[in-house]
C-alpha cells in the first residue's frame, strides 16, 4: 500500500494566521455622550469635573475605544483629557469604535514582523478565525509582505485564493 504524503506539510509554504496575533484583554467602548449638556454640548467646567470624579481604575488592563455617539462636535482636547486620566490604567486608548481599536492593535503587531523571514517564500494568509480580525489588518499584512514574498494566497492550503505572485 502506498504511503500517504502530506505535500502541504512538506512544502515551503508559510501560513500566517492573524488570529495568533490577537491581544487578549477586555475591549471597552467609552462613550462621552452622557457627559455632554443635553447630549450635544460640551461645557468645559462640567466636563473636567466628570473626568476628575470618574473612577478610571475600573479600566485596568482594558483596551479602550473613545467615542461620542451623539452628533456633537467634540474638541480634540476632550479626548486628550480623558486619555490623560485613563492611560495609567488602560493598555491602549484610541478614538473610534471597536473596529478602529482592533485595527490599531493588529497594526502594532504587524509592524513588528521581521519580513526577512518571508523573503522569497510562498505565503498563505489564513482566512477563517474565531477572534475578531478587522479587514484592515489583512490589508496591512499584504502591504508589509508583498515586497519580499514569492507569492501570496488567502484561505487554506487546500482551497486558497491567489493574491500575488512575483513576475518572472
Amino acid at each position: 500500500m502506498d504511503e500517504i504524503i502530506n505535500r502541504v506539510a512538506n512544502s515551503k509554504l508559510v501560513t500566517i494566521d492573524l488570529e495568533d496575533w490577537y491581544q487578549e484583554g477586555v475591549r471597552t467602548v467609552f462613550d462621552i455622550k452622557d457627559w455632554l449638556f443635553e447630549g450635544l454640548l460640551l461645557r468645559e467646567k462640567d466636563f473636567r469635573a466628570q473626568v476628575g470624579a470618574h473612577d478610571w481604575s475600573q479600566y485596568q488592563d482594558h483596551f479602550i475605544a473613545l467615542t461620542c455617539s451623539s452628533d456633537a462636535i467634540i474638541p480634540g482636547w476632550a479626548f486628550m483629557l480623558i486619555t490623560t486620566a485613563i492611560s495609567p490604567y488602560a493598555n491602549k486608548v484610541v478614538i473610534g469604535d471597536l473596529v478602529t481599536l482592533e485595527t490599531q492593535l493588529y497594526e502594532a503587531q504587524i509592524a513588528t514582523i521581521k519580513i526577512s523571514e518571508y523573503k522569497d517564500k510562498p505565503v498563505i494568509i489564513k482566512g477563517c478565525s474565531n477572534k475578531p480580525v478587522p479587514e484592515n489588518a489583512y490589508i496591512s499584512l499584504v502591504q508589509k509582505l508583498q515586497p519580499v514574498v514569492k507569492s501570496m494566497m488567502y484561505g487554506e492550503a487546500c482551497s486558497s485564493v491567489p493574491l500575488y505572485k512575483v513576475k518572472k
